[in-house]
């Protein structure tokens, strides 16, 4: 049977040329998982997981699918208890006919990836920015750009993860290694995240996430920020 569920978000689209105002229906939200470019390095953060309770995964890297409703554009959102943390991201999105990128946030209860990852995953929202670039405009300087995060902790801003994009596998690749496991591929309506770095200072809750995609080449910026609600757990 058919997926029926969708979720439309209203963003902006923009070009070299110009930039236009539409609306993107999204009908599958993927989230790829173990998208490192370092085999080696990845396979010692894995090893480090696993000390910690959380499982390897199944492959790598891996394309989590995500409920639809879990994707927002909202500057707010609600966690239960202080388990739960962001993860900046690359957003490839497929809307009228043509890939573009975006920024978002991985946002992921900690504690539940010990149970399970695609669970962990699943049980939070998935927040990101509403401003896109045409794929084709930063193609031919993909690993150029770079991927930067903050978070607000005490009452202070502090950079929580820095670095290029080019420590993951690029956008081109993971939509061809997805249509390797799914045989319709990347299509219109579908919105995969790419992947993020190591966070500095280590994995951690904060009431408040920023996350940014920066292009020195056009020199421009995309950015998402979203303040996280933490609810009581009652047992």
């Amino acid at each position: 049977m058919a997926n029926s569920a969708e979720k439309t978000l209203q963003v902006t689209l923009h070009r070299k040329d110009g930039s236009e105002n539409a609306e993107a229906t999204i009908t599958r939200l993927i989230v790829a998982g173990w998208t490192g470019r370092d085999a080696d390095a990845m396979e010692a953060h894995i090893r480090e997981l696993e000390e910690l309770g959380i499982p390897r995964p199944a492959r790598t890297p891996i394309f989590y699918r995500n409920a639809v409703s879990n994707i927002t554009t909202a500057d707010v959102i609600e966690v239960t208890g202080d388990n739960t943390s962001g993860e900046a991201e690359f957003v490839v999105l497929r809307t009228g006919g043509e890939t573009w990128i975006g920024i978002g946030s991985d946002h992921t209860d900690r504690e539940l990836e010990k149970q399970g990852i695609t669970v962990a995953k699943q049980i939070c929202d998935k927040p990101v920015g509403t401003d896109f670039w045409l794929f084709d405009d930063v193609a031919d300087h993909w690993d150029q750009l770079q991927l930067r995060a903050t978070i607000t902790e005490n009452g202070k801003d502090v950079v929580y993860q820095e670095g290029p994009v080019a420590k993951m596998r690029p956008a081109s690749q993971l939509i061809e290694m997805f249509g390797k496991e799914d045989a319709s591929g990347l299509q219109d309506g579908d919105a995969m995240m790419g992947g993020t770095l190591a966070a500095i200072g280590g994995i951690r809750p904060a009431s408040r996430f920023t996350c940014e995609l920066i292009d020195p080449v056009l020199d421009r910026r995309i950015s998402h920020s979203y303040e996280i609600v933490e609810l009581p757990v009652e047992g």
